[in-house]
């Protein structure tokens, strides 16, 4: 499996760490990642989750505008101003920092959710919540997965 798909909750523990799904885990050591870089999602909220390739994407897409542009100033502000890299400890878990926390609403429990080349941490709620109106709206604009 290269890919991550599918979502799981974990609960945090009482030293506010959380173990990543062994699925997630099995991709980034497929991929050879030891270090994750994470931001606050664009759209919703949530965390989320890849290699460095991640951030590296997103630099590209930043290298291409005119680096006084609005657009790279704000991609900039979002990619830069709101990423951090963390590592997992030998167990496989990573830490529910404030930035996590705060950005999200994350408490006592972690939806991992896929996303294909990478992954999000979500308040378990609001992740259900998303994905039932995102269901809907396709639903009512009468489009269906073929």
């Amino acid at each position: 499996m290269n890919r991550f798909l599918s979502h799981a909750a974990n609960r945090i523990d009482a030293k506010g760490r959380v173990s990543v799904p062994s699925a997630f885990r099995s991709v980034l050591s497929d991929g050879g990642v030891r270090e994750l870089y994470c931001f606050q999602d664009f759209v919703f909220p949530a965390i989320s989750v890849g290699g460095p390739e991640l951030l590296d994407r997103f630099e590209k897409q930043m290298a291409a505008e005119d680096p006084f542009s609005s657009e790279a100033n704000e991609m900039s502000l979002l990619v830069h101003g709101g990423g951090v890299f963390v590592k997992l400890d030998p167990e496989g878990r990573l830490m529910v920092t404030d930035f996590i926390r705060d950005f999200t609403g994350i408490s006592t429990d972690v939806m991992f959710v896929g996303r294909g080349d990478y992954f999000q941490l979500w308040e378990p709620q609001a992740f259900v919540k998303a994905q039932a109106v995102a269901r809907e709206g396709r639903k009512s604009r009468g489009l269906r997965p073929d």
